[in-house]
C-alpha cells in the first residue's frame, strides 16, 4: 500500500543530513525535472522581488527565499519530518515505534511541486514552492510533472490511497487510486464538507494506514480495515471513500 500525502507550506527548519542529492532520491526517473526546477528556484532566489511574485509571499516571508537560495547546501531531514502543520501533527511520526516507523517509511510518500514525489525517508532541505507557483522561463509545473510523474504513479503495483489536495493531485493523477473525502454529520443527519479539520482527519487516517500490519488489496478491503478501526466510512462504488465524522 502506498499513501500519497500533500506537502505543507510550512517546513521544519534545519537538518543534520547531508546536502540535497537529487539523484539519490526515490524515483530516479524524476531527476531531470527535479534538477530543472531546483536550479531555476535557486537562480530565482537571486532576485528577491521576482521570487516574492513567483512564490506568492510577502516581504515578511523573505526567509523562504533564503531557504531556496541554499537548496543545494542546507542540511536535510527525512521528508516526513520536514513537512509540518495540521496533517503532519496528526500523523505524529515522532511517537511511532521503531517497527511502525519502518512501515511508515515504506508506505508514505509526499506529492511535491519541487520533487514530484518523495518517500517518507527521502532526505530533503526546507524550501518554498507550491503547486500553483509559476517559475519564470519554465512551463507550468503541471506541464513539467505530468509526463514523468504520471508513469511513476501508474507503475505502483500496490493499492494507492491518494490523500493529496486538488492542486497536487492535478500535477499528475494516480490511476485507480482510492480517494477519501471527509464529511461532518450533525445530530439531525445533515452533512457538510469538512474544511478546517480536514487535514487533521487525513493525518490520523494516514497514521492508521502507515502503521497497520494489514495490506488491503482493494478499496473494499480498505473500507473494512477502516471500519474495524472504528471509523465510519462509506463506499458508493468506484474508488472513492467518504469518511463521516461527527460535527
Amino acid at each position: 500500500m502506498l499513501v500519497l500525502l500533500p506537502p505543507s507550506e510550512s517546513k521544519a527548519p534545519g537538518g543534520d543530513g547531508a546536502p540535497l542529492d537529487l539523484g539519490a532520491l526515490s524515483a530516479p526517473e524524476l531527476t531531470g525535472v527535479r534538477t530543472r526546477i531546483a536550479e531555476s528556484l535557486v537562480e530565482l532566489a537571486g532576485d528577491v522581488p521576482a521570487s516574492r511574485a513567483a512564490l506568492g509571499i510577502s516581504p515578511q516571508q523573505d526567509e523562504e527565499i533564503a531557504r531556496n537560495a541554499a537548496l543545494f547546501t542546507a542540511g536535510t531531514l527525512p521528508a516526513v519530518q520536514r513537512y509540518t502543520g495540521v496533517l503532519y501533527d496528526a500523523l505524529d511520526v515522532g511517537s511511532l515505534t521503531r517497527a511502525q516507523r519502518a512501515r511508515a517509511d515504506q508506505r508514505l510518500a509526499v506529492g511535491s511541486a519541487l520533487f514530484g514525489l518523495v518517500t517518507a525517508d527521502d532526505p530533503i532541505p526546507a524550501y518554498r514552492l507550491s503547486a500553483g507557483s509559476a517559475l519564470p522561463g519554465l512551463p507550468s509545473l503541471r506541464t513539467l510533472w505530468k509526463p514523468v510523474l504520471g508513469p511513476v504513479l501508474g507503475a505502483v503495483g500496490d493499492l494507492v490511497v491518494d490523500l493529496r489536495s486538488g492542486s497536487y493531485a492535478a500535477l499528475a493523477p494516480a490511476p485507480d487510486a482510492v480517494t477519501v473525502s471527509v464529511l461532518s454529520e450533525r445530530p439531525d443527519g445533515t452533512r457538510a464538507v469538512v474544511s478546517h479539520f480536514n487535514k487533521a482527519h487525513k493525518g490520523r487516517l494516514a497514521r492508521l494506514l502507515a502503521t497497520t500490519r494489514a495490506e488491503p488489496p482493494d478499496v473494499r478491503r480498505l473500507r473494512s480495515l477502516l471500519g474495524r478501526a472504528g471509523l465510519h466510512v462509506e463506499h458508493d462504488g468506484g474508488s472513492a471513500l467518504t469518511l463521516v465524522v461527527p460535527a
